[in-house]
């Protein structure tokens, strides 16, 4: 049953980063070609989510050949807790907005580097060939650092909505399990998978209420987008000899 309800909580609306991720800019290459691809991404560090108090126990195993207890049914509907869920709700426009921030920060940074192509083509008359390598080779190491930071940022932030609804999920199991427990109920399905479910089997409104009584929220980090870093600047074209005075 646990790892039903984990399945449908993560089926809302929350692409992964590899879906998510716009094309990266490239310097001298049309928008929307030169994708890069991440590569040498640090491995994902095991993430250690608040738990409620409480954890569900695991029930006790039947001895070898003892026939299971008479069934008694109790069916959830996991989305419409989903709907109604503070702390489902809360997690998900969060991550949302921190997603929305995101993808603005990745399409202003793009156009920061094209423009600063474009001067850099207009300058380039004037430039040594050494002096042209260099603010080449400082605009290119721009667009690396930005490309790496910004795919950091899109997995930390799969990551925390991966461990925030698991924390909503712990507590939705304990949840269940204090309702079947108080009505006697040995058996819980998923509302999708019954075909025909009378109202007094459904314990879908009691869970819901439970569960916002135990979770209204889950504490999530700072946003570390809120106070980006300060931008590099563009290594400038060696200033001219002054003259030499006689």
């Amino acid at each position: 049953m646990i790892r039903l309800v984990l399945a449908a909580l993560l089926a809302f609306p929350m692409a992964t980063a590899a879906q998510n991720q716009p094309g990266w800019f490239v310097p001298g290459q049309p928008q929307g070609q030169g994708q890069a691809q991440p590569q040498g991404q640090r491995p994902a560090q095991p993430a250690q989510p608040q738990r409620p108090a409480q954890q569900a126990q695991p029930p006790a195993a039947l001895p070898p050949g003892t026939p299971p207890p008479t069934a008694v049914i109790g069916v959830v509907d996991v989305p419409e807790i989903q709907r109604v869920s503070t702390a489902f709700n809360q997690v998900r426009q969060e991550i949302e907005r921190r997603r929305a921030k995101l993808n603005e920060d990745v399409q202003n940074e793009q156009q920061r580097w094209r423009d600063e192509q474009q001067r850099l083509g207009n300058e380039r008359g004037g430039l040594s060939p050494d002096q042209l390598r260099a603010r080449e080779r400082a605009l290119q190491d721009q667009i690396t650092d930005g490309q790496r930071i910004f795919r950091d940022r899109a997995r930390d932030l799969e990551q925390l909505a991966q461990q925030a609804l698991r924390e909503i999920e712990q507590a939705l199991a304990i949840v269940i399990r204090q309702v079947a427990t108080s009505r006697s109920i040995n058996l819980v399905l998923p509302r999708p998978l019954v075909i025909l479910n009378d109202p007094p089997f459904d314990i879908t409104e009691e869970v819901a209420v439970q569960l916002n009584r135990m979770i209204t929220n889950v504490n999530l980090p700072p946003d570390p987008s809120a106070a980006p870093p300060p931008r590099p600047a563009t290594t400038p074209a060696p200033a001219p000899a002054a003259p030499r005075r006689n």
